[in-house]
């Protein structure tokens, strides 16, 4: 694998980059955390006229086909300045899937203004793999849904939800749930990253048979989940990256006992290991992009989960030993660090911890699922 980015990857990695640093300023993103629920539309609608909310999808589909890499590229720009958009949910758990399972008539309905910023549709993907949290009935040609996600994100300003739903015969169906009807509740929550997230009921919410995705509801829940944990482990490195380059600066130019705070060994010492964290983070988010991008699906959720680990368990450990190096500073809430600290929290136990993500991959390899190119 090759893991420098090409004239392409690199030329959207700069404009993301610009777009989001210069909107995304420490005191953007706290207005937007106050006053404007944890999402900038402002920012949404900059990235969608640059063409970015369709980075990861096909051409065909009206995206930049620069694949799962591109994705991982984006989602890094956004972490690195904690930017309250919800992307990779829109991305991962709703267009990806209904770009790549949905029919011509459910893409053509929803994905221009999808990519255009015009309409949000998001996902609800976060309950145990294999047991849905929302129920189906039949009712003539239609389904009735029942369940309650408990943490959706961008679900307040959401059109729709792509939710796996449990049915009656036992299997899974994957369907696209317009929110603005009866029998749909959504109730804002105060999360831990101070994003826009939302409780959702299902309480006889009507979905009809155009509306659900063809295919192996399973089978279509687990690739979407395997994408959207990956987006979460690109956003992870993006957060981990800057908390740590903010702290290399701040212990350089902290004078404690005469001496600049770096130089204690302590504390390189510390630092390096959110070093070895972050870049382990990199190399196995970057080799699980790629392996979906190859088509080597097998492999690449084994290698996803590996990402997902280190973004979890490297995560946690990066972002305490960023705030901890920042000293008493670094535990007042308004204190820029803070924030890393709060959205490495919130990623390394979304879509599974790093312990239950472990125990998956434990699963998967007692599966002979191949590890690739793990070793």
């Amino acid at each position: 694998m090759d893991f420098e980015l090409d004239d392409d990857l690199r030329a959207m990695r700069d404009l993301a980059a610009e777009i989001i640093t210069d909107h995304a300023s420490v005191e953007r993103v706290r207005e937007v955390e106050i006053s404007e629920g944890g999402f900038d539309r402002r920012l949404w609608s900059l990235l969608a006229e640059a063409g970015l909310l369709g980075v990861a999808l096909p051409e065909q589909a009206g995206g930049a086909g620069l694949g799962m890499l591109g994705l991982v590229t984006l989602l890094e720009q956004q972490g690195r300045r904690v930017a309250p958009v919800p992307l990779w949910a829109m991305l991962s758990m709703a267009a990806l899937p209904i770009a790549h399972f949905g029919t011509p008539e459910q893409a053509e309905w929803w994905l221009p203004g999808m990519l255009d910023g015009s309409s949000i549709v998001t996902g609800a993907f976060d309950g145990a793999p294999g047991a849905p949290e929302v129920r189906a009935e039949r009712d003539g040609e239609s389904w009735t849904l029942h369940g309650e996600p408990v943490s959706v994100p961008g679900a307040e300003a959401a059109a729709a939800i792509v939710v796996p739903v449990a049915l009656s015969s036992g299997e899974t169906a994957v369907m696209i749930v317009s929110t603005g009807q009866a029998g749909v509740g959504i109730t804002p929550l105060s999360v831990t990253s101070r994003e826009s997230h939302a409780a959702v009921r299902f309480d006889g919410a009507t979905v009809a048979a155009a509306d659900v995705l063809p295919g192996d509801g399973g089978e279509i829940a687990r690739w979407t989940r395997r994408r959207a944990r990956l987006a979460l482990s690109a956003l992870q490195l993006g957060v981990c990256e800057e908390a740590l380059r903010m702290t290399a600066a701040y212990s350089s130019e902290r004078v404690q006992f005469g001496r600049p705070l770096s130089t204690n060994q302590a504390v390189a010492v510390r630092a390096a290991d959110a070093y070895l964290d972050t870049e382990s983070i990199r190399l196995t988010t970057q080799q699980a992009a790629w392996l979906m991008d190859i088509g080597q699906e097998e492999a690449a959720e084994a290698a996803t989960l590996v990402a997902k680990w280190w973004a979890s368990r490297g995560g946690l450990r990066v972002v305490h030993a960023t705030q901890h190096l920042h000293g008493g500073i670094g535990a007042d809430v308004d204190y820029p660090i803070h924030r890393y600290f709060l959205w490495g929290r919130q990623i390394a136990f979304s879509l599974g911890s790093a312990d239950a993500v472990a125990a998956e991959l434990g699963d998967a390899l007692d599966d002979g699922n191949p590890l690739g190119m793990l070793g």
